[in-house]
């Protein structure tokens, strides 16, 4: 059987393709050209969040297509309803970069509140003086209102991480999530009352076509002033240009984005703002969590084409 990697899969997850089967790879950068011309024939394909798997793609797979096994927890590149109609599966990794990525989470939510990578680039450049009492004033966790919005997995995870600075947690979901809730001494609210309290809000939802832009110039009006808002989910629930007026103008003080709206371009404007911590798309980028990720990439792909449900189904 084919299986068709359509960049690149670590070495734990790529090992168990090719001891089963016909693997062709790739390789960086994404060649979409590439994709199409090996995609026939394929009885499964590799993707990740930078590979779109759209109806043209999946016709020209053909009929022995089974199974689009994503490299990511978010599925958004996938084209879900034309996987459904062709009967075939589509999985994701969720689970495995649960805790990587909320790590992150409150890495950025302390970066930005400190003013890390701002006060690094002043050092740096060699234009820090000396202390001062009220220089590169920041904001502390501990304390602080922190609102998450989306309570699932990664949700809870940033909430177990933030215990010891005993912040008081806010959340808010389409589940009424209660048991979590309790567990974890939050309180669930609507978005709008979500902004209004927070100092730090922190996305945590999947991408979808109610999400998009659900961060945008209406709702970060409604944000508290000098609130930093943090996004390891996807850019493109967050409107950019609204962002950026928002950071420039108020009323946040900062933001930490680990994703963007069409990654990897990222607007100039954005960029240049010293209230910003940018990183590029590096939730899941532990060795330990991406080797995990690739192993359950390939056993989606093996259970499927071993006429088993896979373990991680999105479809």
């Amino acid at each position: 059987m084919k299986v068709v990697v359509a960049r690149t899969l670590p070495a734990a997850g790529l090992q168990k393709l090719t001891e089963r089967f016909d693997v062709e790879v790739g390789g960086l950068p994404f060649d979409r050209q590439w994709l199409y011309e090996h995609a026939a024939g394929a009885h499964a394909i590799v993707a990740d969040p930078t590979v779109p798997v759209q109806r043209d793609l999946l016709d020209r797979a053909g009929d022995q297509l089974k199974v689009v096994s994503n490299f990511a927890v978010g599925f958004d590149n996938i084209d879900t309803e034309a996987v459904r109609e062709r009967g075939l599966r589509a999985t994701n990794t969720p689970n495995v970069l649960t805790n990587a990525t909320a790590e992150l989470a409150v890495a950025l939510m302390q970066a930005a509140g400190r003013r890390i990578v701002e006060t690094d680039g002043i050092f740096r450049r060699g234009e820090w003086v000396g202390w001062e009492p009220e220089q590169f004033l920041g904001r502390e966790l501990s304390g602080a209102t922190v609102g998450l919005v989306g309570f699932g997995r990664i949700g809870q995870r940033v909430a177990e991480l933030l215990t010891g600075f005993e912040v008081e947690l806010v959340f808010t979901d389409a589940q009424p999530m209660d048991e979590a809730a309790a567990r974890h001494g939050a309180q669930r609210l609507d978005l709008d009352e979500l902004l209004a309290v927070s100092d730090y809000v922190s996305l945590h939802v999947n991408l979808t076509p109610e999400t998009k832009h659900m961060v945008n110039a209406e709702t970060l009006a409604r944000c508290k002033p000098g609130a930093i808002l943090v996004n390891t989910c996807r850019g493109s629930v967050v409107d950019t240009a609204a962002l950026v007026d928002a950071l420039k103008n108020g009323p946040l003080a900062a933001a930490g984005l680990d994703v963007y709206e069409n990654e990897p371009a990222v607007p100039e404007d954005l960029v240049q703002l010293p209230n910003t911590v940018l990183v590029p798309h590096v939730g899941s980028a532990t060795r330990a969590t991406r080797d995990a990720m690739a192993t359950l990439c390939a056993d989606n792909v093996i259970a499927v084409l071993s006429g088993e449900d896979p373990p991680t189904p999105v479809v």
